[in-house]
């Protein structure tokens, strides 16, 4: 089979195409035939590390955590799943060398391995995994929030999702909506905004040509019940003055910086909780939750892709997932699919 492979850290250019054997399922693993694999931030710096020539923990890794396909074969003790299910995958790669989906089979644990409903195509199933799980956390870690999602859950609440025209933004504004919640979203432009709007988000506010602080209190008097925040050290004062008396801020990225600085006394003042966010050691109690989730949203038509629902897809061949790292690193607005399976 095609497998794309990296043996140090690097640049794009450390991606190899290579030939290897296809791996039997061992106990409680799983084999998909992948169909699209999806590319994140997480995947481009996985490869990065911290440094270039950097030690691996294996002699070559398979990228890329996100994807989905058909199941091909199961090892023993899986009852779940069957040869011929539709599938979509998260985690692939992680603590793996041969898991990731930037191949034509991939071998994972069952666990990693999620029902893809009927009517979903295989680009909405390989776009779910790093940034709706992670959307799903986001929105379910407040202090006076519900711990699931579902229709109704997030009646009453208004979220404010920064820079929403990301990936987890995008996800996190579709989720916010099924959930009954009123969306408010930040923006660095007109085509951005476009495209928070096609996905949703009821109030859409250009941080760069007005007060972003006044316009979300208007619409929040009382300020905001939760935040997603993409950029904690550039929104600190931001968030600070928006948000209300018990509120959370879920941090699931470091856009613009490592250090974040607080005002102690004022954050004392209003109860703000603050939840940082990481998929990897999230636990698969909280995984397998928001995948349930997910797929009641996914058979309600709540998280379409594509320009038309804010998110834009753009396509490369297996081939060419060196280009497809390249695209996501240079900020791309959208989401990277890489085509795998033969035509």
């Amino acid at each position: 089979m095609k497998a794309i492979v990296y043996r140090t850290t690097g640049d794009p250019s450390v991606l190899e195409l290579v030939d290897r054997g296809i791996r039997n399922p061992e106990h409680g693993e799983v084999r998909v035939r992948i169909m699209v694999s999806g590319v994140n931030p997480t995947d481009w710096k996985s490869r990065r590390g911290a440094k270039a020539g950097e030690p691996l923990p294996f002699a070559d890794i398979v990228p890329n955590q996100d994807g989905a396909g058909v199941v091909d074969a199961v090892g023993p003790g899986v009852g779940h799943l069957h040869p011929g299910d539709r599938v979509w995958l998260a985690l692939a790669a992680y603590q793996r060398a041969d898991g990731g989906t930037a191949q034509e089979f991939a071998v994972l644990p069952a666990e990693r391995v999620f029902p893809l409903p009927e009517h979903a195509g295989f680009d909405v199933g390989a776009s779910l995994g790093v940034p709706a799980i992670t959307a799903h956390r986001a929105l379910t870690v407040a202090e006076d929030g519900p711990r699931r999602l579902h229709p109704g859950a997030l009646d009453g609440k208004i979220i404010l999702v920064a820079g929403g025209a990301g990936a987890v933004g995008h996800a996190a504004i579709q989720l916010a909506k099924w959930a009954g919640a009123v969306v408010v979203t930040t923006v660095s432009g007109p085509a951005k905004a476009a495209l928070v709007t096609a996905a949703g988000a009821d109030h859409v506010i250009n941080y760069r040509e007005t007060d972003a602080a006044a316009e979300i209190r208007r619409i929040a008097p009382d300020g905001v019940d939760q935040i997603v925040e993409v950029a904690p050290a550039q929104n600190a004062d931001l968030d600070l003055a928006v948000i209300r008396n018990r509120g959370s801020v879920a941090v699931y990225a470091n856009n613009g910086g490592d250090q974040l600085i607080l005002d102690i006394r004022r954050h004392f003042s209003l109860n703000i909780r603050y939840q940082f966010v990481l998929l990897y050691t999230v636990g698969m109690a909280a995984v397998h939750a928001a995948a349930e989730d997910i797929n009641a949203a996914i058979t309600d038509g709540a998280l379409p892709v594509g320009e038309a629902a804010g998110l834009p897809l753009h396509r490369y061949s297996l081939a060419d997932t060196a280009a497809a790292h390249a695209a996501v690193e240079d900020s791309i607005v959208g989401k990277v699919l890489i085509d795998v399976a033969a035509g």
